[in-house]
């Protein structure tokens, strides 16, 4: 999950919940201004009846156009009474709509000037009241959801401003191969992104560092040992050829050249490698994989005629990708020579290409173990095999992002490699 959308996730749900407290306790809020102004506009009906009646004015008319309604209700002298004032709600009966609808009710009893006491009893009907209050709720609702989806946006647009100097970082980051020229690393005035800049500018100049020297490494060792293992090669054969030996000495000195010439392309192939692995090999070119194959394919058809193998293909006339050239000859060459080196006598290849998928099968008796056959020095049986071959060919695909892969299906090993 990308940095912005899980600070806007975290963002969305702490402002769910201190919004929605918000929310409850504006609400109630309103609920109870709501009841003050009713039990204000009670008491002050009250008020006005308590007067007139005091003062011996007319009662307010209970037809006066108004749902307010109110009794005067004098008490027992015999009884004992305080003056005091409440307020409850209750259902009351409109005669008007002919139903009962929920009223707030104040009941006060209080004294006139002789000390008799009155209980008096003001309804006033609050079905506006609820009205408003369900207004109020839904308007709070549709409020409370908008002002989520603004404040998530603004959000996302503030967070995606503020970090778009990371993602640009690591934007460069995943364009950086060392020893590849690239453009500066993207700068900004933020203090923190600022610094992670500086630290990965000499983390890459550290990689450049190590990798010139493995370059040159890799250089030095290339001419060091391949000039001794040639001079010795160029003794050995004097030996065999201009001194007097017999049969048993013949035989160890051929021994030592052959294990001389397997150490000697052991070394090309472990250069090689190191050289791939190190992204030495930059330029690229359109290198027709048909015209290699077929190249290619009469060379081992000649190197192991006596194997009488028949080979069938199937490709299209042409099948161009963009690879460095001796590294396409090379993941070319080492594919056939493993059908070929592995084949039995009498043995048949199959070479196709179908939808940019190179596949190169052989017959065999039983599977590879497919999890380790692309592993260096992984060896299926073969004496004459560095075990390097198909690594060579895994590092090549790893460089250009093709798809390698081995299968075993009706007494064929299947090896395909697929340009993306």
């Amino acid at each position: 999950m990308r940095l912005i959308y899980r600070i806007i996730i975290r963002l969305a749900l702490s402002l769910i919940v201190i919004m929605a407290l918000w929310a409850t306790l504006f609400y109630f809020s309103i609920v109870r201004e709501i009841n003050d102004e009713s039990d204000d506009s009670l008491e002050e009906y009250a008020e006005l009846i308590i007067r007139r009646q005091l003062a011996g004015r007319p009662l307010p008319s209970l037809n006066s156009g108004s749902n307010n309604s109110y009794t005067i209700e004098p008490l027992d002298s015999s009884l004992t009474a305080t003056p005091y004032m409440s307020f409850h709600d209750e259902m009351m009966y409109i005669p008007e709509d002919e139903d009962t609808e929920p009223a707030r009710v104040l009941t006060t009893i209080y004294p006139d000037s002789a000390g008799r006491m009155y209980k008096l009893t003001v309804s006033m009907p609050t079905f506006e009241r609820r009205d408003l209050v369900r207004s109020i709720l839904w308007y709070m609702i549709i409020l409370y959801l908008a002002l989520m989806a603004v404040l998530v946006i603004v959000a996302m647009l503030v967070i995606n401003s503020s970090i778009s100097p990371l993602y640009a970082l690591l934007s460069w980051l995943d364009k950086y191969t060392p020893g590849r020229k690239v453009d500066a690393i993207p700068d900004s005035d933020i203090k923190e992104f600022h610094k992670l800049s500086i630290a990965a500018n000499h983390a890459v100049y550290r990689a450049e560092e190590h990798f010139e020297q493995q370059k040159q490494f890799i250089g030095n060792a290339s001419h060091e040992l391949q000039t001794p293992l040639a001079i010795i090669g160029n003794r050995l054969e004097w030996l065999v050829n201009n001194t007097p030996i017999n049969e048993e000495q013949f035989i160890e000195l051929t021994k030592m050249q052959q294990t001389l010439r397997k150490l000697v392309r052991l070394n090309r192939t472990l250069l090689l490698l190191s050289k791939i692995d190190n992204g030495q090999f930059p330029e690229t070119a359109d290198v027709d994989i048909v015209a290699l194959i077929e190249e290619e394919l009469e060379v081992y058809k000649e190197i192991y005629a006596e194997k009488n193998i028949e080979c069938e293909t199937s490709f299209p006339d042409s099948f161009v990708v963009q690879m460095n050239e001796p590294l396409a000859k090379t993941l070319v060459t080492n594919l056939l020579k493993n059908a070929f080196l592995h084949s039995s006598q009498c043995g048949r290849i199959v070479v196709s290409i179908e939808k940019n998928t190179l596949v190169i099968a052989n017959q065999g008796e039983e599977p590879l173990e497919a999890d380790r056959i692309f592993d260096r020095f992984y060896h299926s049986g073969s004496t004459g095999s560095t075990g390097l071959g198909l690594a060579l060919v895994n590092s090549i695909c790893r460089y250009y992002n093709i798809s390698i892969g081995y299968t075993f299906a009706d007494g064929m090993h299947c090896f395909s490699a697929c340009w993306e």
